[in-house]
């Protein structure tokens, strides 16, 4: 016992001593990977060590472990803008599968902006981060490629870009879904408000609805897709661009649910009545999708299974796991509401 009436923490030795094997073996188990840990030890040795820490009450010491394995256990994630609850969504995956892992991560925000972008990763860098997600990739891949070439362990979500690991919904398959899901509606005048234009969600969810669309004789061309941010704004501007036009459409495809709602005030604005005119079809499938009134068609995208997937493909690549060309694409869902309905 100490001076003070309590007791000494629990120190790796303890714990050797505890269980009777070496104190290098306890430290490789505790402060090691998994894969250190299996080669360190058997099975049923690993967990008398773990669960002799957990009643010993041991706690390792961050800055010591850091030293030792010149690890800092931490994930740095860049973002457009956390107040998007989609990419908000994704960060709870993030977290959650960390906090599995035994690793700590900080966010910020790029504004989709390329010199902040820049900034903020150098930012992360600086901090000795292990590894970065990137949630803001843009599909030119000028700044990731950079990135991989500094030998830095990256992982991209939500958007993909230059064949690098990366963690997507499968938005091509969405969007194709959507395309679906409207013309069996007999809807053959259709539009898209596509988002931004160096995303790959904008490219990819809007190819898919363009190549559903022609498999039902459906010719969409480029004056039907108008590229504008993936925001309410955003939506409203295209939605203004599309009924600004002589032929107008009788389905607009929004690839955000944002933008969807966007889309449909500018339906008001023009004097018309949403679904009842032009039915609208969104994407992500937000929580708001499904107490709007009235409630969203949408495409559900797997938004915190894409976090969580994307810190453990991280993790491989830091435990040296070669996943330089996996591309993971999680499956979309169409989900039928009121927004969309067949021609009148």
């Amino acid at each position: 016992m100490a001076d003070n009436g309590r007791a000494r923490p629990a120190t790796l030795r303890t714990i050797a001593d505890h269980v009777g094997v070496h104190v290098t073996t306890v430290s490789k188990v505790l402060n090691g990977s998994e894969a250190n840990a299996r080669h360190a030890a058997s099975a049923q040795t690993v967990a008398r060590i773990r669960n002799a820490a957990t009643e010993l009450g041991y706690r390792p010491n961050p800055h010591a472990t850091s030293l030792r394995t010149s690890r800092s256990n931490l994930i740095g994630v860049l973002v457009p803008r956390l107040s998007d609850i989609v990419l908000a969504t994704i960060y709870e995956g993030i977290e959650a599968r960390a906090n599995e892992l035994g690793l700590s991560t900080f966010v910020t925000n790029s504004y989709d902006e390329p010199d902040n972008q820049r900034a903020r990763t150098t930012m992360m860098l600086n901090r000795r981060v292990d590894g970065l997600i990137f949630g803001d990739a843009r599909y030119d891949a000028k700044f990731v490629d950079a990135i991989a070439a500094q030998r830095v362990p990256f992982v991209l979500v939500s958007r993909h870009a230059g064949g690098h690991p990366s963690v997507t919904c499968d938005d091509f398959r969405g969007g194709w879904l959507a395309g679906q899901h409207l013309a069996e509606l007999g809807h053959r005048q259709v539009a898209v408000a596509a988002g931004a234009d160096y995303a790959s969600t904008a490219f990819d969810r809007t190819a898919g609805f363009v190549a559903a669309m022609k498999e039902y004789g459906v010719r969409v061309t480029r004056p039907q897709i108008v590229y504008t941010s993936f925001d309410a704004a955003g939506g409203r501007a295209a939605g203004a661009k599309i009924l600004s036009r002589k032929r107008r459409p009788t389905a607009i495809f929004a690839t955000n649910d944002f933008a969807a709602i966007g889309v449909m005030g500018a339906i008001q604005a023009a004097g018309l009545r949403p679904v009842e005119d032009i039915s609208v079809v969104g994407y992500n499938d937000t929580p708001l999708a499904a107490n709007i009134v009235p409630p969203l068609t949408t495409v559900r995208s797997p938004m915190f299974q894409m976090g969580q997937q994307g810190v453990s493909m991280l993790s491989a690549i830091l435990a040296g796991e070669d996943v330089a060309d996996t591309q993971v694409r999680l499956a979309p869902e169409l989900i039928v509401r009121e927004t969309a309905r067949p021609v009148a």
